[in-house]
């Protein structure tokens, strides 16, 4: 294990990795409160996290691990960085959640609308989850439509008829869906292969998109396909909606339009916008959105919806990360995601990796066996069904860099990364992929 940190804080109580997820086991389903969380996919046993510090996590046993989950997006400026924690103190110090407006939401909302060319208006929420099923309740009820279109391996969160043919956790475990899912749920909801534009008629409400694909590893939209999607939903009336909870400022400033140039009606944010806090947003041009209650019939509602301190880390954020800043992280990433792959194709097994942006994808193939560059699910698929990511997975952690515990996932290296400890993690990933490519002979 790499260098150990100090010991957990006071109140994380004593016992190992193991002793935490065997208590977590009696009290938790399966031992998470998410399952990409869980090891299903890779085997063993999780650690648990007592803190976090810039690039680093240490677990409750005091071992110190480079982290590029951030949170899967969550944390860009590193893990309890000034900037948020006393944002966050000082607004908790006036009152942790009100159910009345305060200047914290209007601020965070203000932020968003300035910096996304096309956003006028913008409902906070507290979840990607609830900004996405808010955000098709919004395209139906305006449109008067009732069918979705979505794209194979892009997830949208947890609601019913966005399950179908979801990224992320649900690829990761195999899930088709999920059991509780009735059929009139997904009636309405067509799934069709990523950067394919489909046909549509005048019965679409709308066709959600990550504008990026980032639950499915990571899969680039071919020059076109944001394009057309968005010239077929003008072709029929109807609504193109960019799912940015991942991409959406970190990306860029202006996320996913702003470097592709698209501009769909609808967006839905979550992630970076609260800084580690839980929070979403969904929202679009004035004219759409004033069809929300209480100006509209559109019903959406939250008690914890634009809560302060969530609020107070999200415009944290936004005002402390510059465009330099966002060019320096994309650069950084460009050369890392590089050498990553080089070092582990040295250490003898095959590997894609690649960047857009600040975002990292990884697949990872057995010896001679370099995954292709994947246009959708299905290639996604084929280069992460062979087992390789679960042992390099394995022997990265044993060499203290904490990848999320699943294929499907991407890298997210930060601005607390620095090349040095980029460096570090592709020296320990060449070491990883030889002993992975030594015992796979």
């Amino acid at each position: 294990m790499a260098d150990d940190g100090p010991p957990p804080p006071a109140g994380a109580g004593s016992g190992g990795n193991e002793d935490w997820f065997a208590r977590a086991k009696r009290v938790i389903p399966g031992g998470v409160d998410s399952p990409v969380r869980s090891f299903a996919s890779v085997g063993g046993t999780p650690f648990t996290v007592a803190r976090g510090e810039g690039p680093y996590v240490f677990d409750v046993e005091g071992h110190r691990y480079i982290d590029l989950v951030q949170s899967y997006g969550a944390v860009l400026l590193g893990h309890a960085h000034p900037v948020v924690t006393e944002a966050v103190a000082a607004a908790a110090r006036l009152g942790t959640t009100f159910g009345m407006p305060t200047p914290g939401e209007v601020l965070l909302a203000e932020d968003i609308c300035a910096r996304v060319p096309g956003c006028e208006r913008v409902r906070l929420v507290s979840s990607g989850t609830e900004a996405s099923m808010s955000a098709l309740r919004l395209a139906r009820g305006v449109t008067g439509r009732d069918k979705v279109v979505k794209f194979d391996g892009c997830y949208h969160g947890h609601s019913d008829a966005l399950l179908a043919g979801g990224g992320s956790g649900v690829a990761t475990l195999g899930l088709p869906g999920s059991a509780g899912v009735t059929a009139a749920s997904v009636a309405d909801t067509l799934v069709v292969p990523y950067n394919a534009v489909p046909g549509l008629d005048e019965s679409v409400a709308c066709v959600i998109v990550e504008p990026v694909a980032a639950n499915m590893s990571l899969v680039e939209p071919d020059p076109g396909f944001l394009e057309g999607l968005r010239a077929e939903c003008d072709r029929v009336g109807a609504l193109l909606v960019f799912d940015e909870v991942i991409t959406g400022f970190r990306l860029g400033t202006g996320g996913a339009t702003a470097r592709l140039g698209v501009t769909p009606d609808l967006w839905c944010f979550g992630k970076v916008i609260g800084g580690g806090l839980p929070v979403g947003a969904f929202g679009g041009r004035a004219a759409l959105t004033d069809a929300l209650a209480p100006t509209g019939p559109v019903y959406q509602a939250g008690t914890l919806s634009g809560n302060p301190l969530a609020t107070a880390a999200g415009h944290a954020v936004l005002g402390a990360v510059t465009e330099a800043d966002y060019r320096a992280l994309a650069e950084r990433a460009s050369r890392f995601a590089a050498a990553l792959g080089a070092a582990i194709s040295t250490g003898g097994l095959g590997v894609r990796a690649s960047a857009v942006g600040p975002l990292v994808g990884l697949l990872v193939g057995p010896p001679g066996q370099p995954p292709a560059a994947p246009r959708d699910l299905e290639d996604v698929r084929a280069g992460a069904g062979t087992g390789a990511y679960s042992a390099l997975f394995h022997a990265l952690v044993a060499r203290g860099v904490a990848l999320a515990p699943g294929a499907y996932e991407v890298l997210f290296p930060g601005l607390a990364h620095e090349d040095r400890h980029l460096d570090e993690v592709v020296a320990a990933a060449g070491e990883a992929a030889s002993e992975v490519a030594a015992a796979w002979r």
